[in-house]
């Protein structure tokens, strides 16, 4: 019996721990990578090198692939529809990914659906961003590159009309949204298969610390079972509409007065998800595995009461193994995932996932392990 071949374009972290989550299960990876240094390319022995934004190296990779599933969502939408004409299944597809690669396109679709998102508005110049921000609340806006941002990179907080020509220079639309007054952000992360099969994970709540995610709690603490319902229902419903398969995050605000609002979508494995490697039933790199290959779904309920994954970012301390005498000793529990990354500061090189019954004693041991690994604690 010959089993599938799982094409993945995209050599980061998250195509790393794809792989990993299909071995298990004898599925045979094959990778387009940038470079045979990126994180996936490390381990994945089916290796192309290539660019991902030329058709031609696409279409020379999905050759001999089952399906093609992504590590990033920047792969042009007309890129992925010539993939299709030519019979090769990509998952999710060009129709749903394409609200995860335009911001602009995301907004007006979850709009026409009716879900729940902050006030908006393709602008144009800096005075179109004053217009937009006199028909709300006045200044501060929240302006956005439609495409190609992400861990606070293309978002800009804007307190003047002085203050939005960066936006502009980098040539492509600009959203604006409303200064959601928000309590925290949440996640809800599903998994849909392409026969319509679909789970849902604990809705987490996420920290952020300068824009990128620093903290993962599963589940929310202190959320109501009714908002926590209508967090899941409302991440099914937008991946019904948009007929996503795969995994799909979906970036909430809980706002204070109750309601939640759709920050971001990501359809990949994601971060807000990593706590699943050890937290969950089956994982979120699990089920994305079986969803492409529509196989039946793993169980996403939590193992333990609490888990909480710390990402483990770069600082002045290049030395990631030698502090592992010290985190396994003192917390023979804790759970490591480094991505084989040179350490640089502020890039996202690994994380640290804990989990038990008492939640401030989980959260300590995850931030400690994670302090210690980056160098900001030294005992």
């Amino acid at each position: 019996m010959t089993f599938p071949v799982v094409g993945m374009v995209g050599g980061g972290q998250l195509a790393r721990m794809t792989h990993e989550a299909g071995i298990p299960l004898g599925i045979r990876f094959k990778l387009l990578s940038d470079t045979p240094q990126d994180s996936a390319a490390q381990v994945v022995s089916d290796v192309v090198i290539g660019d991902y934004r030329d058709l031609e190296t696409l279409r020379a990779f999905a050759r001999g692939c089952d399906v093609i599933t992504f590590d990033h969502e920047h792969v042009p939408t007309e890129h992925l529809r010539a993939l299709e004409a030519d019979g090769v299944p990509v998952r999710p597809g060009p129709d749903a990914l394409v609200h995860a690669h335009d911001k602009g396109v995301m907004r007006a679709k979850l709009t026409e659906i009716g879900a729940p998102c902050p006030r908006h508005r393709i602008v144009s110049d800096p005075a179109d961003v004053t217009a937009f921000a006199e028909e709300g609340d006045g200044y501060p806006v929240i302006l956005k590159t439609v495409r190609g941002g992400y861990d606070g990179k293309g978002v800009w907080f804007v307190r003047s009309e002085q203050d939005a020509h960066a936006p502009f220079r980098a040539g492509v639309p600009v959203l604006a949204e409303e200064k959601v007054d928000f309590v925290r952000e949440l996640a809800a992360n599903i998994v849909r298969s392409p026969h319509g099969q679909a789970v849902a994970y604990p809705v987490v709540e996420s920290q952020q610390v300068d824009g990128v995610c620093d903290t993962v709690i599963a589940p929310a603490p202190d959320l109501s079972e009714t908002l926590s319902g209508e967090a899941q229902q409302l991440a099914i419903r937008i991946a019904v509409e948009l007929n996503v398969v795969g995994h799909l995050a979906v970036e909430l605000f809980e706002t204070r007065d109750g309601r939640i609002l759709v920050n971001e979508l990501a359809m990949r494995p994601h971060n807000s998800g990593h706590w699943t490697q050890d937290g969950a039933i089956t994982s979120q790199f699990a089920n994305h595995v079986r969803a492409v290959l529509d196989l039946p779904l793993g169980d996403p309920r939590p193992r333990a009461t609490w888990t909480v994954m710390c990402n483990v970012l770069g600082g002045d301390y290049p030395d990631m193994y030698k502090p592992y005498l010290h985190i396994m000793a003192r917390d023979p529990q804790a759970k490591i995932h480094m991505y084989g990354k040179d350490v640089k500061p502020g890039r996202k090189i690994g994380h640290v996932n804990t989990y038990g019954d008492d939640l401030d004693d989980v959260l300590d041991r995850a931030r400690h392990a994670a302090g210690y690994l980056r160098g900001t604690i030294v005992e």
